[in-house]
């Protein structure tokens, strides 16, 4: 599995379609994305990190920068999102940060 990190709108999407080699109307099949959502809702974490595992490709948008929520439900959301991509992180084969659309590999490499 290839996990590819990244802000909002930092590219991830398109990065992960050069990768499969689809265009974005394909990559539901190969791929998940904001998976910081599911962490949010889940209430066992290493569970969800092995669902998410059997993807070829797994997209998650970093959030833990910036100012840290008030409502600690956002707090939450956000430790889960930071727990769920360390988890997915030492399962993937493959981890790319992306950023203003460029990849750097922090782990593994690409296919060639």
């Amino acid at each position: 599995m290839t996990l590819v990190l990244g802000p909002l709108y930092s590219g991830k999407k398109a990065f992960a379609c050069k990768l499969l080699h689809c265009d974005e109307s394909e990559l539901s099949h190969y791929a998940v994305w904001n998976v910081q959502e599911r962490a949010a809702a889940a209430e066992n974490l290493e569970q969800l990190a092995e669902e998410l595992v059997g993807y070829q490709v797994v997209i998650s948008t970093e959030v833990g920068g910036g100012v840290v929520p008030v409502d600690a439900e956002q707090r939450a959301a956000r430790e889960a999102a930071g727990r769920l991509n360390c988890l997915l992180a030492q399962r993937a084969d493959t981890v790319v940060r992306v950023f203003y659309g460029l990849p750097l590999i922090l782990k593994g490499s690409l296919p060639q």
